[in-house]
């Protein structure tokens, strides 16, 4: 196993020692800044060279002899990674590990506001090799259906190209520091402005230099489903090869009703986009009670959904880089990246709980009368995540967003995974 959960009375040294990592490498990988920061609950990731493992769901047909000749390993590799099970009575649905010298080939996007921090454009290019896409989250729009940048892509544009990172034009129905329902059901209905903004998406794109656009349209009014599929699609046979990658919220059924999932036509999506991100995100929600960002059991079900929607090989997931911290009994929400969530929680001396259905670390404590609860991720809920993206042959994932800090993820994507860049 990848991962070593802290227990009372480890030490880093004993660690290192055990799993033959050298402690330079477990503090970087793990982001700790000194070797006495354990704390029962803490998750470390251990970077070392082994046999990738995959994980796959049985279909009709499988054995164990066709599955060792497509993973090129051999059945008693499989057997006993998988103890107990019955080679001769697989059944459909059957999810079993197998360790494969053949690494899963996955396609990731991060999304980034841009900035010219010359400490992120170097983090920046530490990550590249982990990323096929960056979306930069920098343009609007308005009623008339013009495009206006909010921010300078320039800096971070130019060092994706530099990079070797494909970088998507983001476009987002955001004004005054919120998404606005008025101005996306406005373009979408009107026939006009609904060109004008077509036009001026693939004009700014080419002006740019941009691989193709990540379209981040959120509370379409219901009422606009079909306006949508229409300006998605009149997007599309503009952009010709460049790509389309449309972001969508999460649902387990279709209620075209919903004000907030109602204007997703999952199905017709997935027949005009070249990506479909799907925000498996924000289960916990600022202000709300206090929950998983991103419960493993929902994400799950969400996937579901959307590949009955949408071929599997065209859905990306997405996963946060971020923590909520919750004050009750108020719902008072703070926000920070999944790093701080964890130096945080051992500077303080917090122990480090994890709720097994969900994946989900979290830990609790006490500002004089107020309890918090803080939700987040670590490495085992990504690795959970990365299984169910091999389990349903998933094109890949998003992460929101990539200034914020957390050194595990990459390192287990660049020693577990293949990233295409195209």
């Amino acid at each position: 196993m990848s991962v070593h959960t802290v227990q009372h009375g480890d030490t880093l040294w004993a660690i290192s020692n055990k799993h033959q990592v050298p402690m330079p490498d477990l503090l970087r990988v793990n982001g700790l800044r000194d070797a006495d920061e354990l704390i029962p609950g803490l998750a470390l990731y251990l970077p070392r060279n082994h046999i990738t493992d995959r994980y796959y769901s049985i279909v009709a047909g499988d054995t164990l002899w066709r599955l060792a000749i497509q993973f090129q390993t051999d059945i008693s590799t499989i057997l006993q990674a998988n103890p107990g099970m019955n080679p001769y009575n697989l059944q459909v649905g059957q999810k079993i590990v197998i360790p494969s010298p053949l690494k899963n080939r996955i396609k990731t996007l991060g999304f980034i506001v841009p900035t010219t921090s010359p400490q992120f454009l170097r983090d920046f290019s530490m990550i590249a090799q982990q990323l096929t896409y960056v979306a930069i989250v920098a343009y609007s729009f308005t009623e008339e259906g013009n495009v206006f940048a909010e921010l300078d892509d320039t800096a971070i544009l130019v060092r994706s190209k530099q990079i070797n990172v494909i970088p998507l034009l983001m476009i987002r129905n955001f004004t005054k520091g919120d998404f606005d329902r008025e101005l996306v059901g406005n373009v979408l209905k009107n026939p006009v402005a609904r060109t004008r903004l077509v036009q001026a998406i693939v004009s700014k794109i080419r002006q740019k230099g941009y691989g193709g656009v990540s379209i981040d349209f959120e509370f379409i009014p219901p009422p606009r489903r079909k306006d949508f599929n229409i300006f998605l699609r009149e997007l599309k046979n503009v952009l010709g090869s460049l790509t389309l990658h449309v972001n969508v919220h999460s649902k387990t059924e279709d209620i075209p009703t919903n004000p907030i999932i109602g204007a997703y036509d999952y199905k017709e999506i997935g027949k005009i986009a070249d990506i479909v991100a799907v925000m498996t995100i924000d289960y916990g929600y600022p202000t709300g009670p206090p929950n998983p960002i991103s419960p493993l059991w929902w994400v799950e079900e969400v996937i579901r959904y959307s590949i009955s929607e949408i071929d599997p090989q065209k859905l990306q997931i997405a996963m946060p880089l971020y923590g909520y911290d919750w004050t009750l009994p108020t719902n008072l929400t703070r926000g920070f990246s999944v790093l701080f969530a964890q130096n945080f929680a051992i500077t303080s001396k917090f122990v480090i709980q994890y709720d097994i259905k969900a994946a989900s670390p979290y830990y609790e404590y006490w500002v004089g009368k107020d309890k918090h609860i803080v939700w987040f991720e670590d490495i085992r809920s990504y690795i959970e995540k990365y299984k169910v993206i091999d389990l349903y042959n998933l094109l890949g994932a998003t992460y929101w967003q990539i200034s914020l800090p957390f050194p595990q993820n990459w390192e287990y994507l660049k020693q577990n995974m293949i990233i295409q860049k195209t």
